[in-house]
């Protein structure tokens, strides 16, 4: 885990805090002893990732046939017991993601059957958790890992089809993109163009949700262009377009409008001299570091520092933590919606019962739906609540 999270970006502090996680376990009062030998700080995330760990393995249990049969009730009661836990301490979301992501690893290395209830929720919960806040390193590989467990022969069949023209496709890309970069540099494109890999998992969607053949997907053969700056980005993209035929309907510009986890990227097909097609990526270095570990690597608190999230400038903790939260909350939302529409259709009101209010330290409050201003100082502090109640009462708009 501590060798994942340094992958990403996680600082040493947060790598350390893994051990004390693993140590709650084993102690009778953890908050008060982690908390004496290394501050109430590590204490409070070794507590929190704790309940929250203990928590999901509960519901997993209890609701393993429901999840198992995409119950989005059981999936998104999931995803709000992780908000109200991200809440409370957002260095949480880096320790589960990549408790997680070592834990499917090891069944994958031991060569043991993962539970599918825990597969299912890998890929259905924790694997969209990192897309939404852009760490894409770890949501490939979560996808490709969990598909594998849940999908055995599919994967099998996928990754057989892939090592079956793997020399011939090596080979050809690795002259693509020796040919593409000297010509970008002879063209005064300061460029450097890459290889990228390629994730089981999201071959298989395009593959059904498109109706395609294995070779007719696009991204089997994939190239990545790392320009110097977003004007090189464009200028690459109008050589690469002038120099091969492009796909027409698969271009998209992710830099002029970035998606909503702040990904930004230009995506674009085209086709070589034999018909061959080839989708190429172009990003800045800076756009490929955020694609690939995800803003939420510099967000253990008080690693925020100006680096901002999806347009949104964190120039203080808790500017740094509410920017987040709300792509969480948003993220919770997508999800939640389809199940409010079989709700309503049922006629049981499902979801639409709670609202979410932040406080003034970043900590999500749960309020039932119609809750006021005055419910929600109650949630906080009696004594607020009081004082809250008071000048209602005597304000003359509220007479």
């Amino acid at each position: 885990m501590a060798a994942i999270l340094k992958v990403i970006g996680g600082s040493e502090a947060m790598q350390a805090a893994i051990y004390l996680v693993h140590s709650c376990q084993h102690l009778n009062k953890p908050l008060e002893v982690i908390a004496k030998a290394f501050g109430p700080s590590y204490a409070a995330l070794a507590v929190e990732t704790t309940k929250l760990e203990y928590i999901q393995r509960q519901a997993r249990s209890a609701d393993a046939k429901a999840q198992l049969l995409d119950d989005p009730a059981a999936q998104t009661e999931n995803v709000r017991k992780m908000l109200l836990a991200f809440s409370r301490d957002l260095r949480v979301v880096m320790l589960r993601l990549a408790s997680r992501l070592q834990t499917l690893r090891h069944y994958a290395a031991t060569r043991q059957a993962a539970p599918l209830a825990l597969a299912h929720e890998s890929l259905h919960v924790f694997a969209p958790l990192a897309n939404r806040l852009g760490i894409w390193q770890i949501k490939w590989e979560m996808e490709d890992l969990a598909f594998r467990f849940l999908e055995p022969d599919t994967y099998k069949q996928i990754a057989q089809l892939l090592h079956e023209k793997r020399i011939e496709r090596e080979g050809f890309m690795e002259a693509l993109r020796a040919q593409l970069q000297r010509e970008l540099n002879q063209n005064n494109i300061a460029a450097l163009v890459q290889g990228r890999p390629k994730h089981i998992y999201s071959i298989v969607k395009k593959m059904r949700g498109k109706s395609l053949d294995f070779e007719q997907v696009f991204d089997i053969r994939a190239l990545r262009v790392i320009a110097a700056d977003v004007k090189g980005c464009y200028a690459a993209l109008g050589f690469v377009h002038s120099r091969f035929t492009p796909v027409e309907g698969e271009f998209d510009d992710y830099i002029a409008k970035p998606k909503t986890n702040g990904y930004q990227s230009l995506h674009t097909v085209v086709r070589d001299e034999e018909g061959r097609a080839v989708e190429i990526q172009i990003r800045t270095q800076a756009m490929h570091d955020h694609a690939e570990h995800g803003v939420a690597a510099h967000w253990a608190y008080k690693e925020a520092g100006t680096k901002g999230y999806s347009g949104v400038s964190a120039n203080s903790e808790y500017d740094a933590k509410i920017a987040v939260l709300r792509q969480l909350l948003a993220w919770e939302r997508d999800l939640s919606a389809p199940a409010a529409a079989r709700a309503r259709e049922a006629n049981q009101g499902l979801f639409e019962d709670r609202i979410y209010v932040l406080t003034p330290d970043a900590a999500i409050v749960e309020l039932p739906q119609g809750a006021t201003a005055v419910d929600f100082a109650y949630s906080v502090h009696t004594s607020l609540g009081h004082r809250c109640r008071a000048h209602a009462l005597t304000a003359p708009w509220c007479r």
